[in-house]
């Protein structure tokens, strides 16, 4: 027997805990990877999650997009997934913010392919080294997405992928682009090695070659390593990579953004045949 939409009053109804006190940083990083969920917002977002396979635990929505997702509303009572609908405020209250792409769901964590699955057939993967801002990981996610990269991969101090905002910058793009967390780094430039990749470093180094020749005649099987802003890579990266690489530039600015670097990248060693014109 399929469930209706469930009206929720109280912010602090025990039944909507997975979207509790959004905005506290701190908790949600420690909190959702110990409970196996993410959260999903707006409806683009929520229906990638949906086509990649990943289970909904809870939908909560104001009540005028009801219409709107009736089709997920009627997928979810179906399966007695609960909808929980509210009032704006009250929504505010419970989120901390102002929902207004529509919808959250609160996904269940889909397990992680292994390095060795992301590796597999690939030919172009970017790692993420400490990216600690999750607006730059959404967007490396986005742009890998829409430049042909077969896989990310993020070091073990890298901002979660799966954290709201990462998957709302990347649009869900996060969801079909394969990613896995190294073991250690950077020794895992080996394992990057043994699997037949070009470890290329990204950093303002003086034996660094321009990206204009490295795209110039690429390896077929390439890594592209970025660091966070500020620190950029580590010196024990850059040294276990096989060579550095710099993006030339003009009127006296010496580094971009890193998802912007890494934008330019992916599309300057982009393999031809899998972007459409």
């Amino acid at each position: 027997m399929s469930v209706g939409p469930i009206e929720i009053e109280d912010p602090r109804d025990e039944r909507v805990a997975d979207f509790l006190h959004l905005t506290d940083v701190r908790l949600r990083r420690r909190l959702e990877p110990e409970r196996g969920l993410y959260l999903a917002e707006s409806e683009k977002v929520i229906r990638r999650a949906l086509a990649a396979g990943h289970s909904p635990r809870a939908f909560l929505m104001s009540r005028k997009w009801l219409d709107d997702l009736a089709d997920l509303v009627e997928q979810a009572t179906a399966t007695r997934v609960p909808v929980y609908v509210a009032g704006e405020d009250v929504i505010r209250e419970m989120t901390g913010f102002h929902l207004h792409r529509g919808a959250l769901a609160s996904m269940q964590r889909p397990d992680l392919p292994t390095l060795e699955d992301v590796l597999g057939g690939a030919r172009r993967v970017i790692v993420l080294e400490d990216i600690v801002d999750h607006t730059n990981v959404g967007a490396v996610f986005r742009s890998a997405a829409a430049l042909g990269v077969d896989g990310v991969l993020v070091t073990p101090r890298c901002a979660d992928p799966l954290y709201r905002r990462s998957i709302r910058v990347s649009m869900g793009t996060v969801f079909q682009v394969p990613w896995a967390r190294t073991g250690t780094w950077p020794a895992d430039v080996d394992t990057l090695r043994r699997a037949g990749f070009t470890v290329a470093a990204f950093a303002l180094e003086d034996d660094s070659v321009s990206l204009d020749d490295l795209a110039a005649d690429p390896p077929d099987r390439l890594a592209l390593v970025l660091g966070a802003e500020g620190d950029g890579l580590g010196h024990r990266t850059v040294a276990a990579s096989d060579l550095v690489v710099r993006i030339p530039m003009a009127g006296g600015v010496d580094s971009l953004n890193v998802a912007a670097a890494s934008a330019v990248a992916m599309w300057a060693l982009r393999v031809g045949d899998q972007l459409s014109a």
